[in-house]
């Protein structure tokens, strides 16, 4: 395997644990020594002053929470600000660049060095015979992607992933593209983040996404934080909790590790409190559950509810329940035939713990329930994130201002895509719709998700791959696996912005197709364009950007879906020039096509955009019932077995999902170290593992089979006995290609079964 090092091999490495407050100081240092290094102090700060504002402003191309209602001047985060000045860097990968270096040389490279090169700027196209990347033109690009696509004997051995960052108006061109031409592989990141909330919510509720809005956060009595490391993966989150706990509300942080957004926070836009470094507390509890173990806590939660509710009937809602619900009295079975000894066991939490949880539930009016990657990323996500479903519906916490689910997605616009049509399983309504309104005859079976194309492709069943934006080679699991089925493919495409992983990982021919950053203007025959996304709560809205392209030869996203889409459907009717001319006219056909974008060009440029209806929200559940429907799944068994422990993998702070700023991670007290795992202190003694001492890691995946990390330091922290953590990609090679979910099909990167001892010969 290529090596990973990262930014600074040669420094030494500190761990200290880390008592200050999240953002604050420490997050206005860190972006000022960002904005120097990258060069950026003029527009850099013009950058910051536009970011995620409704006049003539960008959207952060970072995390996916909502922009503030209310006017904020500087609604940004250290991690936004990362990303962009990222994204603005003055370097360029150009073709003198790829002329130096061969990719063989390049694979040698660590990630953080291949993407520090800079932006791409030309379309380049790789000559075996050099092994070096030589420049295309785009006419030439497009045909080489659109012969390759035409000469399959079935569309199907075609597939097309998407990235969260890609637009709406460019992501429903995309899936048009790939079901014009017959098929529905079309993988996402989502399968390997939010799958299981998706499907737990609509099975629950009839509806794939969460009910709240950022006014509903900010009337909460009680906020419930699960799995989520809000101060890296969405900090603006931040300001929520710190106004939460201003005015009084209950917040539960629910976490293996308590993170340091579950401490106390300086808001940076808030000046006097810098000015003073005055702190705010984000929590009233954390609860610390063993990995796997919050659906235990949350049943215990639930089982608590209903033993109150014997004495005390203000404790359950009985009028919701009866009026809107399904399968109660199969649940309240469940509940009570749960014993408390078994709760414990799998949560890892007391019963003291537990009522503890539940007290601030019962005495709170409305509450929010909200999680990230920390629960889905299991095999039992879709059952963990329906008994959160339950617990709400106890209490009638949905449909109502100041309640109800709230998951967190980590990427901007990753829910926009699936809502624009990134699905590999597509609703017959859906198609139905999409056929009426784009006269194309679309195909109906389900097609490939992330994992099982990484099968075909090594299988040799699938022959393209396209991907717009990511990096595939190190998102998905089983690097080792993934790498392989990339190679193994005819033509890879890679539409990007920098130079990453997966340009070096190809397959027999490959293209990189250099796209516009979320910060550029993107002139097109009828002017500057502005694309729109999707927040994590359903608000969608527009994007304008402010910047000179990085090179005049770039292409918009669309532009490029286009380009490709006119080689691969010579024959088409889709007018694809003339949408690429003006974008309000692929929105007038999105309009017709998706459900709840009706008179979609007036509505998204409303102040702060639109938000797409939620039926469960108004108490329309489209299930079979008509109702919100329990869920009486049986508790997994999460205890790990004598000997090995439970690891989770997860980002350090100082990197948005592969894209690795610096090998530190501040707000965990890690500099200068990547390769770590993070253990119990007794786990450590009782396997004689000293501090800070060489290891070695193996997995063992469901079908038996071993993968191995070596020479990692171990690093002793405040976790649960019998868990692990550390920091992906680096740790991906762990989870095995075939230990998926059989719930969401989701990798299973947060619950990876490891032994771990100290290093051979160390």
């Amino acid at each position: 395997m290529e090596p990973r090092v990262g930014p600074t091999p040669d420094a030494a490495p500190q761990v200290r644990p880390y008592h200050h407050p999240a953002a604050g100081w420490g997050a206005a240092k860190s972006v000022t020594r960002v904005l120097v290094e990258e060069r950026e102090l003029v527009d850099g700060p013009r950058a910051i002053m536009r970011m995620n504002h409704e006049n003539g402003g960008f959207d952060c191309p970072g995390c996916a929470w909502p922009d503030d209602t209310k006017g904020l001047r500087l609604d940004i985060c250290e991690n936004g600000i990362k990303h962009v000045t990222w994204e603005m860097t003055r370097k360029r990968v150009d073709r003198a660049f790829f002329a130096a270096h061969s990719v063989t040389e390049l694979a040698g490279w660590s990630d953080y060095d291949l993407e520090n090169q800079g932006r791409l700027t030309e379309p380049m196209a790789y000559d075996p015979e050099s092994d070096h990347y030589v420049p295309i033109s785009w006419k030439e690009a497009f045909e080489v992607v659109g012969a390759a696509l035409r000469g399959l004997d079935d569309p199907n051995r075609a597939s097309f992933y998407t990235s969260g960052r890609l637009g709406n108006e460019a992501t429903f061109l995309y899936q048009l593209m790939a079901r014009e031409l017959g098929t529905n592989n079309l993988p996402d990141c989502s399968n390997m983040c939010h799958e299981a909330s998706g499907r737990a919510l609509q099975a629950a509720l009839g509806t794939g996404k969460g009910t709240v809005d950022l006014k509903d956060w900010e009337s909460a009595d009680a906020l419930f934080i699960l799995g989520v490391n809000a101060a890296s993966n969405a900090p603006r989150m931040l300001t929520a909790l710190a106004e939460a706990e201003r005015r009084g509300a209950q917040i539960v942080h629910v976490n293996p590790l308590v993170e340091a957004a579950a401490t106390r926070t300086i808001v940076p836009h808030e000046f006097l409190d810098m000015a003073l470094f005055k702190s705010t507390r984000t929590s009233t509890l954390n609860l610390q559950p063993r990995i796997g173990g919050d659906m235990a806590l949350l049943r215990g939660m639930a089982k608590a509810v209903l033993e109150q509710s014997a004495s005390d009937p203000k404790a359950l809602d009985a009028t919701f329940v009866e009026r809107h619900t399904a399968g109660f009295e199969e649940y309240r079975a469940l509940c009570a035939a749960t014993p408390w000894e078994e709760l414990e066991r799998q949560s890892g939490l007391s019963r003291a713990d537990i009522l503890r949880a539940a007290r601030v539930y019962t005495e709170a009016d409305r509450s929010i329930v909200s999680w990230c990657l920390g629960l889905t990323q299991h095999e039992h996500g879709v059952d963990t994130v329906r008994e959160i479903v339950n617990l709400l519906l106890l209490r009638g916490n949905i449909g109502r201002e100041g309640a109800g689910p709230s998951p967190v997605r980590g990427h901007s616009n990753v829910q926009g895509n699936r809502t624009c049509g990134i699905d590999h399983r597509p609703t017959e309504a859906f198609l139905d719709r999409l056929a009426d309104a784009c006269g194309i005859d679309p195909p109906r079976e389900h097609g490939l998700d992330t994992v099982r194309t990484i099968q075909a492709m090594r299988d040799g069943e699938v022959k393209v791959f396209v991907a717009m934006g990511g990096n595939f080679a190190l998102a998905a699991p089983d690097t080792a696996a993934t790498y392989a089925a990339l190679r193994s493919c005819d033509l890879t495409v890679q539409v990007s912005t920098k130079l990453n992983r997966s340009h070096v990982v190809h397959g027999r021919a490959a293209l990189i197709l250099p796209c516009l950053g979320r910060t550029e203007k993107d002139h097109q025959r009828k002017g500057v364009q502005r694309t729109s996304v999707e927040d994590s709560m359903s608000m969608v809205h527009l994007s304008l950007g402010m910047k000179r392209p990085a090179s005049p030869h770039l292409l918009s996203e669309p532009a490029i879906v286009a380009g490709m889409a006119r080689a691969a459907l010579p024959d088409s009717e889709t007018p694809w020039d003339w949408y690429i001319e003006d974008y309000d006219r692929i929105r007038d056909t999105m309009a017709v096509a998706l459900d709840g974008f009706e008179d979609f060009n007036r509505r998204v440029r409303l102040p702060l955009g639109f938000r797409i209806k939620q039926p469960a929200r108004e108490l329309v559940f489209l299930t079979p019932s008509g109702r919100a429907e329990f869920s009486t799944a049986a508790l997994p068994d999460v205890v790990p077995e004598p000997g090995t422990l439970a690891l989770g993998t997860m980002r350090s702070h100082d990197q948005w999902n592969t894209t690795i700023y610096s090998d530190d991670d501040r707000y965990r007290g890690v500099k200068n170290l990547r390769t770590l795992v993070f253990m119990n202190r007794a786990d450590m003694r009782e396997r004689g593992i000293a501090d800070m001492g060489a290891v070695d890691i193996t997995s063992t995946a469901k079908d038996g089979s071993h993968r191995y990390l070596k020479g990692y330091t171990a690093v002793p922290y405040d976790i649960p006995r019998g868990c692990a953590a550390g920091y992906m990609p680096e740790m991906n090679v762990l989870c095995a290609l075939g230990d998926y979910s059989t719930q969401s099909d989701q990798p299973i990167m947060k619950h990876v079964k490891v032994t771990i001892v100290p290093a051979a010969g160390g």
